[in-house]
């Protein structure tokens, strides 16, 4: 009768085997924080594109129309892609009186404390005929 003697066994150790997973569970850890940051910055450029959309929208109006406002400010709130945003619009005079400067500030409506665009424009005042 021939008695076999153990063979060496080939693989990993729990030991190893858990250091592994350890170091796998950290690089995904990793991983999925990096998502989440990237998340979380397209959606602050979302809303400032958009709101970058609705402050030239509101000079585009005033261009279109052929407005000459009062000095003063203005306020109001537009939607834009399902968010709301409040814009507040500063009218001031320049050294030619035929020109009216235009500051639009726009803000979320969730947040009004913090200024996603500010952009500036002119309008000018045509001579009657």
């Amino acid at each position: 009768m021939k008695i076999r003697t153990a063979k060496s066994q080939r693989g990993f150790t729990l030991l190893e085997s858990l250091v592994a997973l350890a170091i796998l569970a950290i690089a995904l850890a990793a991983v999925l924080r990096a998502t989440s940051a990237s998340t979380n910055n397209a959606d602050a450029l979302r809303e400032r594109l958009l709101a970058d959309w609705v402050a030239q929208n509101r000079l585009a109006l005033h261009a279109a129309r052929g407005d000459w406002l009062p000095v003063g400010t203005q306020h109001g709130e537009e939607t834009q892609a399902g968010l709301k945003f409040v814009w507040d619009e500063k009218i001031s005079t320049t050294p030619n009186p035929a020109f009216r400067r235009i500051d639009v500030n726009v803000h979320a409506a969730s947040a009004p404390q913090y200024t996603l665009r500010n952009l500036t424009g002119y309008l000018v005042q045509f001579p009657r005929r």
